[in-house]
């Protein structure tokens, strides 16, 4: 049984777009028609030379493979080039690739890719979810009052939710990290102050952000969230000095999570080495895929650290995230997004119920993709998965990001088929 086909798909979410501006989706079919999906997280290049190098990968390390040679694909692709560094792009590919021969495995031995993974030891898996707005939230508006976020918060815990993530620290830019504004420090407190009384001790509050601030800064602003009890600081400085990481953990009494723009355990082990975090959130279409990210998780085991895949991505991604969650000792939590692109994009196969995903028993990632959804929903723009400000922080007027994906507008304020369910 070898690998033999690839297909690539470049789907857009419809408006509002959580999820991101496009999802990259694989499809590796064996010699003997047996298909498996993957999903490639946000890379450093457009989807169309991120295309490129997919097939490359795929034709040099992939193409008449045994899908189960994992390990020897992955260090191939690890040291292609003379490399054997860790490279976020061609670990995107890769990983993507990767999680497709997870699904066909999963799908010629007819069990669940969990059970190929060691076994299940969680029978579901706890969810959380950022907060995004409700049907009668105005979509501009929501990034900045409290109380809209608060509203979120509790939509979110009645439907069985105990944790929410949400970020209004301000924007990540290009220009690296920077000290966060007093109006960004006290709109942080106001959220997590709102939040809190909202939900009370039914929910975990997540405090994400992207890497935005110093080390200085970062303290400044969790010292000012601690009264709130944070499960988790995230990202609070840029992942190109892991080191530094360590300093704000040992300031603040919050525990200090990262991840979504790490690759391959030799980043997480530095990281986890350091002290710098408690929380890894790996994003499996860019970590290296689920073997990889496997390995990762034990890794982060020897440190009493805890794993919460990440997830801004679509759902194949999620499937990805559920199947290794599943498998891991020291899982925390995982990241849902639960739109009706989504749920069509997959037929309905995951489903957060009373704040839990339910391990399938299907075979493979225990998804179906609906591949023909997928291509009526091309992305046919320029821009990047993600992408950071080119603005300052304003540090005289205060500043309203809606993230490095802003929402989608349409003609009404939602329309029903963008609803979050």
């Amino acid at each position: 049984m070898k690998l033999k086909d690839l297909k690539i798909i470049v789907t857009c979410p419809p408006p509002p777009g959580w999820g991101g501006r496009y999802w990259i989706l694989i499809k590796l079919t064996t010699e003997n028609g047996i298909s498996g999906w993957g999903e490639c997280y946000a890379a450093s290049v457009g989807p169309n030379a991120m295309q490129t190098v997919i097939k490359d990968v795929f034709e040099r390390y992939f193409l008449n493979e045994i899908p189960s040679n994992v390990e020897r694909m992955f260090r191939r692709t690890y040291s292609s080039g003379f490399t054997q560094r860790p490279d976020l792009t061609v670990m995107g590919a890769f990983s993507g690739l990767e999680i497709a021969c997870w699904d066909i495995l999963g799908k010629h031995y007819d069990c669940p890719t969990w059970q190929l993974l060691g076994g299940k030891v969680n029978e579901r898996v706890r969810a959380y979810s950022y907060l995004y707005p409700l049907e009668h939230h105005d979509l501009n508006d929501f990034w900045v009052p409290p109380d809209m976020a608060a509203e979120s918060a509790i939509n979110l815990v009645e439907k069985g939710y105990t944790a929410v993530k949400f970020d209004p620290a301000g924007p990540y830019t290009m220009r690296g990290a920077h000290m966060p504004a007093m109006t960004d420090i006290k709109l942080s407190v106001d959220f997590c102050k709102a939040i809190r009384e909202a939900v009370g001790d039914k929910s975990d509050i997540l405090f994400g952000t992207h890497g935005q601030f110093t080390t200085s800064g970062a303290i400044r602003l969790g010292k000012a969230l601690e009264p709130y009890s944070p499960m988790w600081f995230e990202e609070p400085i840029p992942p190109d000095n892991l080191s530094e990481f360590r300093k704000v953990q040992n300031a603040l009494s919050i525990p200090i999570a990262t991840g979504e723009r790490l690759t391959t355990k030799m980043e997480f082990a530095e990281v986890l080495r350091s002290g710098g975090v408690s929380i890894i959130q790996p994003a499996l279409g860019r970590a290296g895929g689920i073997w990889e990210t496997k390995k990762t998780a034990a890794i982060a085991e020897v440190f009493n650290a805890q794993v919460a895949p990440h997830l801004y991505a679509g759902p194949i991604e999620w499937a990805a995230n559920v199947q290794l969650s599943a498998s891991i000792p020291n899982l925390l939590i995982a990241e849902s997004i639960e739109t009706a692109f989504h749920d069509s994009l997959i037929n309905g196969k995951i489903k957060v119920e009373d704040g839990h995903i339910g391990v399938s028993q299907e075979a493979g990632l225990g998804i179906e993709v609906n591949e023909t959804l997928a291509e009526e929903h091309p992305y046919n723009g320029t821009d990047l998965h993600l992408m950071m400000q080119d603005d300052p922080c304003d540090y005289s007027n205060g500043n309203s990001f809606s993230g490095g994906a802003p929402p989608l507008k349409t003609n009404l304020l939602f329309d029903s088929v963008f609803l979050l369910l």
